[in-house]
C-alpha cells in the first residue's frame, strides 16, 4: 500500500509598509518657508517704501509776488463788547479793617432799578463794634453822671463851709471891737482868733475855686469819653450801612473780575465776584452802566497807540446787528498792561448812533481808519524780511533769488509801504534760504533716524 505525499503550501511573503509619500513632506517644507518669506518681503517692501519717504528730498517751490502801486489804508482793527457808558461803579467801604466776605450778590447782567441792593457784606464785625461802642457810650454816660453828683455835692459841701467861714470872721470882728474893754491877753487872743478866721477863710474859697476847676475836668474828661464812644458807634454804623450797596440809577449789573489774592497764569480769564469771596476795602465789586449812553469796550495791542487819539472816529459793526453800520469815537485810552510778549491795552468806543434793540455784551468788530497814502508802492507784508536792523526782499537771480534792500515807509498788519523796488518787480513771500536750510537737513535727519 503506498503511502501519498501532499505537496507543502507556497509561502507567502508580507511586504513591510510603505513610508510616507515624499511629496507630501516636500509640500510641507514649501508652505513653511511661504509662511516665513511672505511676511519677511512684505516688511522689506514697506521698510524700503519708508526708507524712501524719510530719505527723498521735497523742496516746495517758493511762492512769488510783485510790487504794486496803489493806495494803501492804514487800519486798526480789534473786537471788542458793548456796554453802557458812563458806569456807576460800586466798591467795598472803607471800613479801615481787613477784608469783608460778600453775603449777597446779583448776577451779571441782572437788571435793577435805582434803590435796588446790588451787593452786601458780612456785617459781623462791625456789628460786634458797634455793641462794644454803645456800651462804651453808656459806660461814659453813668461816669458823667457820678462825676456831676460828685461835683454838686463838693459844691453843696464848700458853700456850707466858706458860709461858717465867713461867719466866724464876722464874730471874730465883733471880738476884736471890744478889745479896748478887756484885758491885753484878751484882746491878744481876739486878734489871733480873727486872724486864724480869716486864713481859714482865704483857703476855703482857694478850695472852692479848686474844686470847682476839679470837677469841671472830670466832667470833660467824661464828655471826651462819651464823644469817643459815639464817634466809634456812629463809624460802625455807617460802615454797616455802607456794606450794602445799591444801585442809584436804572441799569444791569456788571460784575468785575476777582483780583484779592488769587494767583493765575498769563492769559487766564479771572473770574468775577461771587458770594462768599473776600474782598479788600476799596476794591469795586459790580458796576452800573448807563444805558441810555452805549460804547464799546475793546483791547488794542501796544503797537497800534501811537496811531490813536481821543476823539478819533471808528467803524463798528454789532455781532448781532449785521446790517446796521454804527459810527464811533474814542472816548477813553486805558494804560497799557500784559506780559512782554503780549502788551495791551483798553480802549473805550462811544457810540454816536445807537438803536433800541442793542443789548450789553454783545459782541462788535471795530475799524479804525489812522491813515491813507495815496498812489504808493507796496507789497504783501510777510515778504518784506528785516535782519540787523536792515529791511530787505528776495528777488529772482539765475536759478534762485537773492536779497535786496529796500527803505520801510510804513507797516500795518497785511500791507508794506516801501522804496528802492519798481513797480512790478516780481519778489518771494518766503524766505528761500529757510527753505533751503530745511530741504537739506531733511536727508541728513532721514539717514540718521535710520542707522539708529
Amino acid at each position: 500500500m503506498s503511502a501519498s505525499i501532499a505537496a507543502p503550501e507556497p509561502v507567502v511573503l508580507q511586504e513591510p509598509p510603505r513610508p510616507p509619500r515624499r511629496r507630501f513632506a516636500f509640500a510641507k517644507v514649501i508652505l513653511i518657508w511661504l509662511a516665513v518669506l511672505v511676511p519677511l518681503a512684505v516688511a522689506a517692501w514697506y521698510g524700503v517704501r519708508a526708507y524712501r519717504a524719510l530719505v527723498a528730498t521735497h523742496v516746495a517751490p517758493i511762492p512769488t509776488t510783485e510790487v504794486r502801486r496803489g493806495d494803501v489804508t492804514f487800519t486798526v482793527t480789534a473786537r471788542g463788547e458793548l456796554k453802557g457808558g458812563n458806569s456807576e461803579m460800586l466798591t467795598a467801604p472803607m471800613t479801615g479793617g481787613d477784608e469783608m466776605h460778600i453775603t449777597f450778590l446779583r448776577h451779571s447782567g441782572e437788571v435793577v432799578k435805582a434803590g435796588d441792593v446790588v451787593a452786601r457784606f458780612d456785617t459781623t464785625e462791625q456789628l460786634y463794634k458797634l455793641r462794644e461802642a454803645r456800651a462804651d457810650v453808656a459806660e461814659a454816660d453813668q461816669h458823667l453822671a457820678d462825676v456831676r453828683a460828685q461835683m454838686e455835692a463838693q459844691k453843696e459841701e464848700d458853700s456850707y463851709a466858706l458860709e461858717k467861714a465867713q461867719s466866724d470872721v464876722r464874730l471874730a470882728e465883733l471880738d476884736v471891737k471890744k478889745n479896748p474893754l478887756v484885758a491885753a491877753i484878751t484882746a491878744k487872743q481876739n486878734d489871733m482868733a480873727l486872724e486864724e478866721a480869716r486864713e481859714r477863710l482865704a483857703e476855703l474859697q482857694k478850695n472852692l475855686v479848686n474844686h470847682e476847676a476839679t470837677g469841671r475836668a472830670g466832667i470833660a474828661a467824661q464828655e471826651a469819653a462819651r464823644a469817643k464812644a459815639q464817634v466809634q458807634a456812629t463809624t460802625a454804623q455807617q460802615n454797616i450801612d455802607a456794606m450794602t450797596l445799591t444801585a442809584h440809577r436804572a441799569g444791569y449789573v456788571a460784575l468785575k473780575q476777582n483780583t484779592s489774592g488769587n494767583f493765575f497764569m498769563f492769559g487766564q480769564v479771572l473770574p468775577s465776584y461771587q458770594v462768599g469771596d473776600a474782598v479788600r476795602p476799596g476794591m469795586a465789586v459790580a458796576e452800573i452802566p448807563d444805558l441810555s449812553s452805549w460804547e464799546v469796550s475793546a483791547t488794542i495791542g501796544e503797537l497800534d497807540r501811537g496811531h490813536l487819539a481821543l476823539g478819533q472816529q471808528a467803524d463798528v459793526s454789532i455781532i448781532a446787528v449785521p446790517n446796521h453800520p454804527f459810527v464811533g469815537r474814542i472816548k477813553n485810552v486805558g494804560g497799557t498792561t500784559g506780559p512782554p510778549w503780549d502788551r495791551h491795552f483798553d480802549c473805550a468806543i462811544a457810540l454816536e448812533n445807537a438803536t433800541p434793540d442793542l443789548r450789553p455784551g454783545m459782541s462788535a468788530r471795530i475799524v479804525i481808519t489812522t491813515d491813507t497814502l495815496r498812489h504808493a508802492l507796496w507789497i504783501p507784508a510777510q515778504a518784506l524780511f528785516e535782519k540787523e536792523g536792515k529791511t530787505f526782499v528776495y528777488v529772482p537771480s539765475g536759478s534762485g533769488f537773492a536779497p535786496r534792500d529796500v527803505k520801510l515807509v510804513r507797516r500795518s498788519e497785511s500791507q508794506a509801504v516801501i522804496a528802492g523796488l519798481p513797480e512790478r518787480q516780481k519778489i518771494a513771500l518766503a524766505n528761500p534760504e529757510e527753505q533751503a536750510k530745511k530741504g537739506a537737513a531733511a536727508p541728513s535727519s532721514a539717514s540718521q533716524a535710520i542707522r539708529k
